[in-house]
C-alpha cells in the first residue's frame, strides 16, 4: 500500500501500536493446513491426507513490521515478503526482540525477509511453498495477478491463509460506535477519514474480504484450488454475514487510552488527511486524531459516571477478523 511505503510513514510506531494475533487464530491456520475438517464453522471432506502437508517454507505477504511473520516458527524456513524497506528494518527488530537473538543466531537464519510486491514472487522455485498468508494485507493486493502467482509456487496442498481486521470497537463502550464510524467512515472530508483511505482497498476490507475472487474465476491459475472457505470472527457486530460461518471475536487487547491514541497514528488514511490538511496539526485542541481520542474518552467518562477518562486509564479494543482459506489441490484433481 502506498502510504505505508513512504518516507514519512513511521513505522516504528506503526510496530508499536498495531495490534498483534491470537495463538488461536494460528493454531487454527496450522490445523487448517494439515487437515481441512478442522476448520470449525464447517464439516468438508478430507483433501489433505494426514503427513501430506509440510512444514519446510511459509511466506508471509505484506508482512509490514512482522507482526504475523514472527509466529510462523513452526516452519523450517519463513519469509516475509514487503514492499517498504523502512517496514522491512522493523520487522527484523521484532524478530530480534521477541527471540532475543541477533542476526547470527539460528533462530535468526530460520527468517528471510525480500523487498518485494505480493504479485512479484519470481524468488520463489515452483511448487516451493508450503504456507501463504497475509495479515491486513490482503485489501490490497492484485488477484488476477496473484491467484496465478500462488497456484505456481505453492505445493500440492498447499495453503493460503489471508486475513483483515476491520472497524475497531470499544468492548465497554459499545454506544460510541457510531461516533467510531462516522470519525472513520464519514463523507466528510474535512471532519472525517473516510474519504482519505485508498481505495479499492479499503472498501474490499471494509466488506470483510468477500471480493476477494475465487481461483477458479481467475485467468492463468492453472491449477485447481478447493473452493475458498470464509471464517468471520466478528461477533454480533456485522449481523448480515452468513451465521453458519461466524464466531466470536478473537482479536482484543487491553490498553491504555494513550495506547489507544498510539494506534490511531496508525491510520494510513490519518497520515493522508494530514498531508492534504497541514493546518489541521496545527490546530489548538490536537490534530483531528486528538480530538477524535478526546471526545471518546469524554463519552466514555459520561457512560461511567466519572469527571474524566485519563490517559493512563485502561480500556478493552476490539476488531471483527474475517479470515480466508484455500487449498491448493494437486494437478490430477
Amino acid at each position: 500500500m502506498a502510504t505505508f511505503a513512504k518516507t514519512t510513514f513511521d513505522a516504528s510506531v506503526y510496530a508499536a501500536s498495531r495490534p498483534t494475533y491470537p495463538k488461536a487464530l494460528f493454531e487454527l491456520i496450522f490445523n487448517y493446513h494439515q487437515n481441512v475438517t478442522s476448520l470449525p464453522t464447517k464439516s468438508l471432506p478430507q483433501i489433505a491426507p494426514q503427513g501430506r502437508a509440510r512444514f519446510d517454507t511459509a511466506v508471509d505477504l505484506g508482512c509490514g513490521t512482522g507482526q504475523a511473520t514472527v509466529a510462523l516458527t513452526p516452519f523450517r524456513k519463513v519469509i516475509g515478503v514487503e514492499p517498504s524497506a523502512g517496514m522491512i528494518a522493523n520487522a527484523k527488530n521484532r524478530l530480534q526482540e521477541r527471540h532475543g537473538v541477533n542476526e547470527t543466531s539460528s533462530v535468526f537464519s530460520q527468517f528471510d525477509f525480500v523487498q518485494s510486491s505480493a504479485e512479484e514472487l519470481g524468488f520463489l522455485d515452483d511448487e516451493s511453498v508450503d504456507l501463504v498468508i497475509a495479515a491486513q494485507a490482503a485489501h490490497w493486493f492484485n488477484w488476477n495477478a496473484l491467484w496465478p502467482e500462488l497456484s505456481r509456487v505453492l505445493k500440492p496442498y498447499g495453503t493460503v491463509a489471508f486475513w483483515v481486521y476491520s472497524e475497531f470497537r470499544l468492548a465497554q463502550y459499545p454506544s460510541l460506535t457510531p461516533l467510531i464510524n462516522e470519525y472513520a467512515q464519514g463523507a466528510d472530508p474535512d471532519n472525517s477519514l473516510g474519504p482519505h483511505w485508498q481505495r479499492p482497498g479499503r472498501t474490499i476490507l471494509e466488506n470483510h474480504l468477500v471480493d476477494v475472487p475465487d481461483p477458479k474465476d481467475v485467468p492463468g491459475t492453472e491449477t485447481s484450488f478447493a473452493p475458498l472457505d470464509r471464517v468471520y470472527f466478528t461477533g454480533p457486530y456485522y449481523p448480515d454475514l452468513p451465521p453458519a460461518d461466524t464466531l466470536p471475536v478473537i482479536l482484543r487487547t487491553r490498553t491504555t487510552w494513550n495506547g489507544l491514541l498510539g494506534y490511531f497514528r496508525t491510520f494510513s488514511s490519518l497520515h493522508t488527511f494530514l498531508e492534504r490538511h497541514p493546518e489541521d496539526s496545527k490546530h489548538k485542541d490536537g490534530d483531528i486524531a486528538e480530538r477524535f481520542w478526546k471526545s471518546l474518552m469524554k463519552c466514555a467518562a459520561e457512560k461511567d459516571g466519572k469527571p474524566e477518562v485519563k490517559g493512563e486509564d485502561e480500556v478493552t479494543v476490539e476488531w471483527p477478523v474475517a479470515l480466508v482459506l484455500a487449498k491448493k489441490l494437486p494437478g490430477d484433481n
